[in-house]
């Protein structure tokens, strides 16, 4: 590990010096590109260094217990060496978490899918509920939410939401709530009291550049049409409203949120080009359909990552057993613990897999 953490400080002091170079303060790509690396390695060299003052000092406190001390002063030292041992302990295991791998798309922004499943109007509801808890815990984050496009039904559920989350560690937190959740309660038109299960799909897309996913024009077939409300029936007289096709993935991205139509379009492109960029990454991995599958599922009742339970008020996240008796809570965009848990998870099987030598 240690000869890692060497090689990042040099790195780190060679772009201390490439950054006060004329000639790379002049070119601004090259500003830009130099800064951002050496922010990456900003937080690991802090703490090697603060590790390293701590090794020596523990150092120089055993080498004066060697020296001649009245009792109180002995006493003092080994106090202190119990500190330092403890701050070097608490630093490795941060200098190790930060040499783990990192998602490189754990700074980017977000485009979120929402979609009721099985379930009929009741998974619309859930999907609905779904689309405000994200939203509330935004603000909580201080994030921004830009809605794209909803499509909803008669009964104030939705059939379809996109929405774009931007702000810092948006997607490093937003990446484990793609699968499908599942809801357990008394619908309002049940009449018997039953309790019915429903599942909504969350799929969680990293937002990416034009330059990170290149897009021919004559690969785009854009239709426009009226904007449409709930139930189907025309909202406005222009056809403000854009769907655009991806004619050699087919696939297809809908957006009427907005009154202008180039405004429309610009938000289609923003999914369309998260959804290539997602489709290309696995086909990379050369798991495509089954990685989308694990990540977003098929929506049927017996494949979820979180159940939401009305009648306990309890929230259940498959993936970690973990369970809250707080459901109101957690619908009002509480997610922190049960977020906090899913990295705790993610970082020990990073460590596992990781082969720290000296």
């Amino acid at each position: 590990m240690f000869h890692r953490l060497e090689a990042v400080e040099r790195r780190y002091v060679d772009l201390e010096q490439l950054l006060s170079d004329p000639e790379v303060i002049s070119d601004m790509g090259k500003l830009r590109q130099y800064a951002k690396e050496q922010a990456d390695l900003s937080d690991t060299v802090h703490a090697y260094r603060s590790y390293k003052r701590v090794v020596e000092e523990r150092k120089a406190a055993k080498e004066m217990l060697t020296e001649k001390l009245d009792d109180e002063m002995r006493d003092m030292v080994k106090a202190e060496i119990a500190e330092l041992s403890n701050q070097e302990e608490e630093l490795e295991k941060e200098l190790m978490m930060l040499l783990l791998p990192k998602d490189k798309n754990d700074d980017k922004n977000v485009i979120v899918e929402i979609r009721g499943a099985a379930g009929g109007d009741e998974a619309a509801l859930f999907a609905n509920d779904l689309f405000r808890m994200y939203g509330r815990f935004a603000d909580r984050k201080g994030w921004r939410v830009e809605v794209i496009d909803v499509s909803q039904n008669d009964i104030g559920g939705i059939k379809e939401a996109v929405f774009s989350v931007q702000g810092a560690g948006a997607y490093r937190l937003l990446k484990f709530e793609s699968g499908a959740h599942r809801v357990q309660r008394v619908p309002a038109t049940e009449s018997g009291g039953r309790i019915h299960t429903s599942t909504a799909t969350v799929a969680v897309l990293p937002e990416v550049e034009e330059v990170e996913v290149e897009i021919h024009e004559k690969d785009l077939r854009i239709d426009t049409f009226c904007s449409t409300g709930p139930g189907g029936q025309s909202v406005n007289t222009t056809q403000s409203a854009v769907r655009i096709t991806h004619i050699p993935t087919n696939l297809v991205v809908s957006c009427q949120d907005e009154k202008s139509q180039l405004k429309n379009r610009d938000k289609a492109m923003r999914v369309l080009r998260a959804r290539l960029y997602e489709k290309y990454q696995q086909e990379q991995q050369q798991e495509y359909a089954e990685q989308r599958k694990s990540a977003v599922g098929t929506g049927d009742r017996s494949e979820r990552i979180r159940t939401y339970n009305f009648p306990q008020s309890r929230v259940t996240d498959h993936r970690i057993n973990l369970t809250l008796h707080r459901l109101d809570s957690v619908l009002g965009g509480d997610l922190d613990e049960i977020i906090h848990s899913l990295v705790t998870k993610e970082q020990a099987e990073k460590l596992e897999q990781a082969n720290f030598g000296a």
